[in-house]
């Protein structure tokens, strides 16, 4: 497999005929939790299942996968066969509406005419015809993969510009918290002092011991020094990931989600309004990089 990031979005088709027969297969890819595939393989040719299955196993890791398979015999020069059912159906409808409208009899010439009455039986191609047919459609699905392979790496080109887009505005956010003033010891010491002085004014009397515990509470609920330093790191990694291509869009989905539970957290801890609006706008981006993240193989 290919170390380009790929998105699971993707449509191929190939084609293509032998002595006897042509075919037509296409495979097209959406989004998928694992690698999901389904075949609408052409009559007859359910024997191909397995060996399908495994080169899409070989080619791709991940996509809910549908290979769709027409094959179409030549039929001059072959048998004429009369198809008993169509006939009896026709005679049938014939024999109920004579009862009904007065009209005369179809010629047998007529009846025989009508399509589907007769039918051209192909033309027997053998074990060697139908071998190399074989052999064809599975070159073509071969083919129709590498097709489809091309169409989701060139996907994955351009989702990879926006999801680094996106790990840039994470991590210019993440440096503007770290850089915020109200993460400053001064400000954490305004805001203590603030709340003493309302304890004082509503007469509420507290002990050294426990003015000692709300300080402390109050710095340890203002430090968002873990949080900052675990988004660094997974901007960081991120990074790595989109750098080294390969089906890693399980590794960004679980990056996205730890993302957002450290911004949730610094909303949550937020000591300013400029610090709170600095987290949702950093929510609104992760939630954006995982919208992409979530395209990926």
């Amino acid at each position: 497999m290919s170390n380009a990031l790929a998105s699971m979005t993707g449509y191929a088709r190939a084609g293509g005929r032998v002595e006897g027969a042509a075919f037509a297969c296409e495979v097209k890819s959406v989004n998928g939790r694992g690698l999901e595939l389904r075949l609408r393989l052409a009559s007859g040719f359910d024997a191909l299942e397995a060996e399908i299955r495994r080169r899409v196993g070989r080619a791709l890791s991940r996509g809910s996968v549908t290979i769709s398979l027409e094959v179409s015999r030549d039929t001059g020069g072959g048998e004429i066969a009369l198809n008993r059912q169509a006939l009896e159906l026709v005679m049938a409808t014939i024999e109920e509406l004579s009862h009904r409208i007065e009209a005369q009899a179809p010629r047998l010439d007529g009846i025989l005419g009508l399509r589907g009455v007769l039918v051209e039986k192909p033309q027997p191609m053998g074990a060697a015809g139908e071998e190399a047919l074989h052999g064809a459609i599975l070159a073509a699905i071969d083919q129709c993969l590498a097709g489809l392979v091309e169409a989701r790496e060139a996907e994955g080109d351009h989702l990879r510009a926006v999801i680094m887009a996106r790990l840039d505005e994470i991590a210019a956010l993440t440096d503007a918290a770290e850089r915020h003033p109200a993460r400053g010891r001064e400000a954490i010491l305004a805001r203590l002092k603030l709340q003493l002085a309302e304890l004082a004014e509503a007469g509420v009397a507290l002990s050294e011991e426990r003015l000692l515990q709300e300080a402390i509470l109050l710095a340890t609920k203002a430090d968002i020094r873990e949080e900052l330093d675990r988004l660094s790191a997974h901007v960081a990694a991120a990074r790595e990931l989109v750098r080294q291509g390969g089906p890693v869009g399980r590794k960004l989905d679980f990056l996205a989600q730890e993302f957002n539970r450290e911004a949730n957290t610094l909303c949550s801890k937020s000591n300013a309004v400029e610090l709170t609006a600095i987290g949702l706008d950093l929510k609104a981006a992760i939630d954006q990089l995982r919208e992409q993240v979530q395209n990926i193989e």
